[in-house]
This record gives C-alpha cells, sequence and structure tokens, in this order.
C-alpha cells in the first residue's frame, strides 16, 4: 500500500486518515443494527414465503450472512440499499461451508434455527473478533434441555433432535446468543419454553418481534423471562420488518462529538435503547436532548467544553455494554481527571489500548481494569483496528489528535459500520479513506 502525503504508515489494505480540526456539525442517519439484522437474517430459515428486512446496514457481515443462507439453498436479494429480501424454504443442506462460519461469530445464530426445522444442524465453530473466549456451553446446554443430542469434534459442533419440545430453562447469566438460539429453537417446538434470565437487549427484543411477526407467539418480550409456544413443527410464515437502529453505531457518534465539540443530530438514535450510556456520558458534560422529527426518534447531542471523567463498568442490558467500552476509554483519554474502567463481561477486550498510548493516551491496564488519566490533546501517528468497535474507537481518537492519525485494518470497521467515514465527513470531520 502507498502512502499518501502525510501518512505515517505503509501496509496491505485499506487505510484511513484521520486530522482533528473544526467541532462536528449537522445530521446523521443512525442505521440499521449489525447485532439485530445478523440475528433476523438467520431466523429466516424458520419461515416458508419471502421474508423481507428494511433498514438493513450497508455491511460486510450482511453479505456474509447473505452468502451463508445462499450456501443452504435460499435466495436473497438486496432489493435497493437498505432491504434485503429471503426467499425461504426448504434447506438444501444445514451443513454450511466452514470458511463462512467461520468468518464472524452470527454464524452461532444458525444452530437454533436449523435445528428445529430440520432436526440436524453441522456447523463449524464461529470466528469474528478475537478479544477472548465466547464459549457456547449455554447455548448447548439450553438446547439438550429441550431434546438435542450433541456431538463435538475439533473444529465443528453437530446437533441432532428427532423434534424438540418445551422445557423450562433458567440462566445464570443473561447470554445475548444463547438467547436467540434459544428462542429461535423454541417458536417451532412441541410444547412450552420457559426461559428465565433472558438477555434484554435491544436487539433480543428486535428478534422477539420479528419472530411474532412471522407468527410465533412469544410473550414477556422485552423482560427476562419469555416463554415461547411453540407450532410443533409448523415453519412460520413471510414477514416485512424494519431493523431497529444501531446504538452502537449511534454512541459512536456521540463519541465523535464528545471529543470534537460541536452539535450532532442524531436521526433515529433511540433514547430508549442506550438510557444509561446517555446517562453517563451526560454526567461527563455532554447535553442530550431527545427530538421527533416526523414521527421517528432522534437526538441532538452538543458538545460544548471539555469532558470530564467518571468510572464505568461494563454490565449487561441495561448496563454499560462492552461495545461501547472502546469508545468510552477513547473519551477519557481526553477527558479532565482521571477514572477506572472495569470489564466485567469479556476481560480480554483490552487490545486497542496499545493503539491509544501510541497516540499519546496515559491508559494502565490491571486485569479487568483500565485506569485512564485524562491528556489535553493526543498525538496523531499510526495505529491498527484490531476488531469493529476498536477500529471505530480509533477514528475516534483520531479527531482528538493533533497531527495525522492513520489507521489500518479497517476491514474490521467494514464489516459492522455503514460509511462511517462518509458520514463522519459530512458533518465536518476531517477523514479520508484511501484504498
Amino acid at each position: 500500500m502507498s502512502s499518501s502525503p502525510g501518512s505515517s504508515v505503509a501496509s496491505d489494505g485499506p487505510y484511513v486518515e484521520v486530522r482533528s480540526g473544526t467541532p462536528l456539525n449537522g445530521r446523521i442517519e443512525v442505521p440499521g443494527a449489525k447485532n439485530s439484522v445478523l440475528k433476523l437474517m438467520a431466523a429466516s430459515v424458520l419461515a416458508d414465503g419471502v421474508v423481507t428486512i428494511d433498514n438493513a446496514p450497508a455491511i460486510v457481515d450482511v453479505a456474509i450472512m447473505a452468502d451463508l443462507l445462499r450456501s443452504l439453498g435460499l435466495s436473497v436479494d438486496v432489493v435497493n440499499p437498505g432491504r434485503v429480501q429471503i426467499t425461504a424454504g426448504e434447506a438444501s443442506t444445514v451443513e454450511p461451508p466452514a470458511d463462512l462460519v467461520e468468518r464472524m461469530r452470527a454464524s452461532v445464530n444458525l444452530l437454533g434455527p436449523l435445528l428445529t426445522r430440520y432436526g440436524r444442524v453441522r456447523l463449524a465453530l464461529p470466528g469474528g473478533d478475537d478479544f477472548g473466549s465466547r464459549p457456547i456451553d449455554m447455548h448447548v446446554a439450553g438446547l439438550e434441555a429441550m431434546g438435542a443430542r450433541f456431538r463435538f469434534d475439533a473444529a465443528c459442533v453437530e446437533a441432532s433432535a428427532e423434534h424438540l419440545r418445551g422445557a423450562d430453562i433458567v440462566f445464570d447469566f443473561p447470554s445475548v446468543g444463547a438467547t436467540e438460539n434459544i428462542v429461535t429453537a423454541a417458536v417451532l417446538a412441541h410444547g412450552i419454553t420457559v426461559l428465565e434470565g433472558a438477555a434484554r437487549e435491544p436487539e433480543v427484543v428486535d428478534l422477539c418481534r420479528f419472530l411474532v411477526g412471522m407468527g410465533a407467539a412469544i410473550e414477556g418480550i422485552g423482560s427476562a423471562r419469555l416463554v415461547i409456544d411453540g407450532t410443533g413443527g409448523r415453519p412460520l410464515g413471510p414477514v416485512c420488518h424494519r431493523v431497529v437502529p444501531d446504538r452502537i453505531q449511534a454512541a459512536t457518534y456521540i463519541a465523535a462529538v464528545a471529543v470534537s465539540g460541536g452539535q450532532l443530530h442524531m436521526v433515529d438514535a433511540r433514547a430508549g435503547d442506550m438510557e444509561m450510556f446517555l446517562r453517563r456520558v451526560t454526567e461527563m458534560g455532554l447535553k442530550i436532548d431527545p427530538v421527533t422529527d416526523d414521527g421517528s426518534h432522534g437526538l441532538i447531542v452538543t458538545s460544548s467544553g471539555p469532558i470530564r471523567a467518571i468510572d464505568v463498568q461494563t454490565l449487561p442490558y441495561p448496563g454499560i455494554a462492552t461495545d461501547y467500552k472502546p469508545l468510552v476509554i477513547t473519551m477519557l483519554a481526553v477527558a479532565e481527571g482521571s477514572a477506572i474502567v472495569t470489564e466485567n463481561l469479556y476481560p480480554g477486550r483490552f487490545r486497542y489500548v496499545d493503539e491509544l498510548v501510541r497516540l499519546g493516551a496515559d491508559v494502565r491496564l490491571d486485569g479487568h481494569h483500565a485506569l485512564v488519566r485524562g491528556v489535553e490533546r493526543l498525538r496523531g501517528t499510526s495505529v491498527r483496528a484490531h476488531d469493529i468497535r476498536a477500529g471505530a474507537a480509533m477514528v475516534v481518537a483520531g479527531l482528538a489528535a493533533d497531527g495525522v492519525t492513520t489507521i489500518s485494518g479497517v476491514q474490521h470497521i467494514d464489516r459492522g459500520y455503514d460509511d462511517l467515514v462518509g458520514r463522519l465527513q459530512s458533518v465536518g470531520a476531517d477523514i479520508t479513506r484511501y484504498g
């Protein structure tokens, strides 16, 4: 890769250059949620007929999931930007190719739908971002309670069941992925499944509403207790569903204006889906005003001075999501004062800290804690995106750094962000993508 003028890095693949400059001002539309759309696409396996998903983000992971569904024999079409149509019916195989499965963690969401509809599934162990072990023990235990039998080898998991039956399942931790797999398995099972300790994230709620739109019977949506009355093996029907807005992308633009100053009108950002995060950034000094435009929800976020340091810890929803943490630490890196950030969900998710330190941040790690001492400005240099959210955090850090910040590894950002560079350019950021 050839370096452009001012670049301080040379590496393979596309890269992004960021320069700090004037405050950000304008409107940004928040696209559909990555952590929802992929699960909706996987759940389309349960239907007979055409499933239409609107507000789908234009991200690499959607393309990967589309290829996964095509490999099963389903037809997937992008009708226009933001709309995906899946013609579901009898699958030609229940063994998606390992090379596709291994490209993203959300592949595991095919486990419940394929097992409950076809009685068997063989799945390579899913891949995705590398920030610590995320085992599927809870998925397996829940499905075993419903009558599934599992067999593992070095690289694959195989599950079978003549038919799944309803069961009482209790989670001791509200796992999002396990909740999604149990719910999608239970909607076609024989009898009633009661899931206690279910995850309550907006994306889980979105999946449940999607399934209800297809004809599933689910009670307690949005609570920790879900009751699912299965169809006894009868497939669900077609649906047209709009993906919930992406609260993590919304948080990224909030972090961008926090370190740059200015005011952003974030169209379709839902305050109710990120209440705790908004409360904490308000404590840091941001002004958040919910607005309604033409019946849609949004936020006006204003940053008029240096932000203040606060202690933060990640917790299951409605607490601070682990996906917010790289953005929070980046904001704290240029905040007034010192703070401790505690990771309670994925202790290994601190790889990006070394990159922030390269930019002049004062961050020290102690187990699952990070001590952040704010500095007035960061210093531009070359850094790397190690995963989706860490990559977005590097972009935000570049907005708070003197000189040029050059970010490689931006293919990770492409997996989860719908035109991050273009959206920031539209509100005044000095940011350019090469390659």
